[in-house]
């Protein structure tokens, strides 16, 4: 098999298997964020969208004769039976940030693979292994949305309802920085939230609790 019509997460984990790539190494491959491919590990049967399709079809299409002969290999022992992970897959954690801006929240809409196409939800990023989650935190928000921002309260942590992806909540500061869209591949847009209107773009019973309770306190 030589040929995917349709890539799902577990498609593209095996392709990235075959190309003996990292999950920084792959999504750079692909020029996109880290936390995508992670998604894909974490979520095999995720269906990506047209165009990370046509991104997957394109890094096939390039890769060296023996890495698409290690890929079809892989395809096929998929056939009939699961097969373990990727080598080097890693459990996903996924550092979150509340940021706070007087009485605004930042939130980032995201392009989701689901009927809705849409998600508003609170910067993140994947926490890589060895890293620490406050560092993630800081990071991903600069370079997802621009702002700078400091850790000001861990939250704790919890099994998403939803993803079922290990996360790790900060309250954070807002330092400096205008709130841009510096991620055009996975985010439609970036915007400060007043808090007491978060329920309207995330909902209720998917935010957890000391997250609910801070908004409330900071209202």
């Amino acid at each position: 098999m030589d040929v995917i019509e349709l890539w799902n997460g577990r498609h593209a984990c095996l392709l990235q298997s075959a190309l003996r790539l990292t999950n920084e190494q792959f999504a750079a491959r692909l020029g996109i964020a880290v936390r995508t491919v992670a998604a894909w590990h974490a979520d095999p049967a995720v269906v990506p969208r047209k165009e990370m399709q046509q991104l997957l079809d394109t890094v096939h299409e390039k890769a060296p004769p023996t890495a698409r002969q290690r890929f079809a290999l892989l395809v096929s022992a998929e056939r009939g039976a699961s097969a373990p992970g990727p080598a080097g897959a890693q459990a996903l954690r996924v550092a979150i940030a509340v940021v706070i801006r007087d009485s605004e929240v930042l939130l980032v809409c995201r392009r989701d693979d689901d009927a809705t196409g849409l998600s508003w939800q609170f910067p993140a990023g994947v926490i890589k292994p060895g890293a620490r989650a406050e560092t993630a935190t800081v990071r991903e928000t600069l370079d997802e949305t621009g702002v700078h921002c400091a850790i000001r309260q861990h939250l704790g942590n919890r099994l998403h309802p939803v993803t079922g992806v290990q996360c790790e909540y900060f309250l954070c500061e807002y330092l400096a920085g205008q709130a841009t869209n510096s991620d055009a591949v996975e985010n439609i847009d970036v915007m400060w939230v007043p808090r007491n209107a978060v329920t309207r773009f995330i909902p209720v019973d998917t935010i957890f609790p000391p997250v609910l309770a801070v908004l409330e306190e900071q209202t």
